[in-house]
């Protein structure tokens, strides 16, 4: 079995429920897919992280994501190239660092919204995601991320939920490419 059919076999028992849910963005599904009892799995985690980072552009520094969902994402994705370095199974000159985009600024010391070692200002980041579903809160950290003097271009996500293709007209129109794992209908199809 490969990673990325033991990922999604791991999806499929831990993260997929059918039944009547209400959202984050409001909406009504039938289908609700929560990544965290898979990220926050020692074997989910990993596999996740080695999917994530083939998506991460060549020439990023870091990957990031707002918290609390990109939270386990974005620092897996890091030890898995640190690991990988250290094994030299990518090139020796390549290391993602991670960072984190609060919601809101930190209420003391330096009200920083991001938090990590911060890279040169216009660095390339990539943007970390468990679940698409309009896209905000993806594009509320690409947002933070360039205010800060990065540059985005992509966001890469576990689970693309696919919905009446609104975030792929909001990440178009913020000018970003999408890399998904997976689509909802790949989880929900046996």
């Amino acid at each position: 079995m490969t990673y990325k059919e033991e990922l999604l076999e791991l999806l499929k028992k831990d993260a997929y429920k059918k039944g009547d849910y209400t959202l984050s963005s409001g909406r009504k599904s039938e289908h609700y897919v929560n990544c965290k009892p898979v990220t926050l799995s020692s074997r989910g985690l990993t596999l996740c992280s080695i999917m994530l980072l083939g998506a991460v552009e060549k020439d990023a520094v870091a990957v990031a994501g707002l918290t609390l969902g990109a939270d386990p994402l974005v620092s897996g994705v890091s030890v898995v190239c640190g690991l990988s370095h250290s094994l030299n199974l990518v090139e020796a000159t390549r290391t993602v660092d991670a960072l984190i985009v609060r919601k809101k600024a930190k209420g003391h010391g330096t009200q920083a919204y991001i938090e990590g070692k911060l890279p040169e200002k216009g660095s390339k980041i990539t943007v970390l995601e468990d679940v698409i579903t309009t896209g905000g809160s993806a594009i509320q950290a690409v947002n933070r991320l360039r205010d800060a003097g990065y540059t985005v271009n992509r966001i890469a996500a576990i689970v693309d939920r696919q919905v009446d293709g609104e975030a792929d007209a909001a990440i178009k129109e913020a000018d970003l490419e999408l890399l998904s794992i997976f689509k909802l209908e790949d989880i929900i199809n046996e």
